[in-house]
């Protein structure tokens, strides 16, 4: 089983666990992981890893309730998330594609993802998370116009709205981002885990020396 190290955070507020039971996933004829126990609970970070392929990304989607597990269900305060109110209420899930719209401004993209997803979208408070990664100066450009990396800060600049504990799940929340850009992630994750959110990523790279301890759970020690 996957060992795990986890280091001391100071909580305000207590969020439910987010616990997988005896979990399995198919990918067409190919089960890519079975019997998987994990949990994630208030004011932690899961790091996902694994070789390409192994199920990262799968596993994102199901604990997301994204998709129907192969097999054993996926909870949230021992309720089935995909019919928890109160998961969805909770849930920021930001995938590796970036959801943002090339014919809108970087405000007007945010402010729609903002709506859907039932956040703060005043302009105020958008343009104070446009700040927080770096996007204040491009904030009246077209999406069509950034670079890729400027892209994943505008869709990241979602977790910069959050006031309330919530669980996080991103994939690969770091792609095509610079030293600064990482770092600007970094403290928003700190900020997170201090208020008692919790979070579980994905991640090639490695997130830097200033992340907040993570917890590492290897799909590849499933074999």
């Amino acid at each position: 089983m996957p060992t795990a190290v986890s280091a001391p955070i100071t909580r305000t507020h207590e969020l439910p666990t987010l616990a997988t039971v005896d979990l399995s996933c198919r990918r067409g004829n190919r089960i890519l992981f079975t019997g998987l126990n994990l949990e994630v609970r208030s004011g932690q970070a899961t790091w996902l890893r694994g070789r390409n392929g192994r199920g990262k990304t799968s596993l994102l989607r199901l604990t997301a309730g994204l998709s129907v597990p192969e097999a054993g269900q996926v909870l949230w305060d021992g309720a089935p998330v995909r019919r928890s109110a109160s998961f969805q209420r909770a849930l920021v899930f930001i995938g590796h594609a970036n959801a943002l719209k090339d014919d809108l401004s970087v405000t007007e993209s945010l402010q729609f993802l903002a709506r859907m997803h039932d956040r703060d979208s005043r302009i105020g408070a958008l343009h104070a998370a446009l700040e927080r990664v770096g996007m204040a100066s491009r904030r009246d450009a077209m999406v069509r116009t950034l670079s890729q990396g400027q892209r994943r800060r505008v869709a990241l600049a979602r977790l910069a709205l959050e006031r309330r504990a919530a669980l996080w799940i991103l994939d690969e929340p770091y792609d095509a981002l610079d030293t600064d850009g990482i770092a600007r992630v970094n403290g928003l994750l700190r900020e997170h885990l201090g208020r008692g959110g919790s979070a579980m990523l994905t991640s090639h790279q490695h997130p830097g020396a200033d992340a907040p301890a993570m917890i590492e759970f290897d799909l590849d020690t499933l074999d």
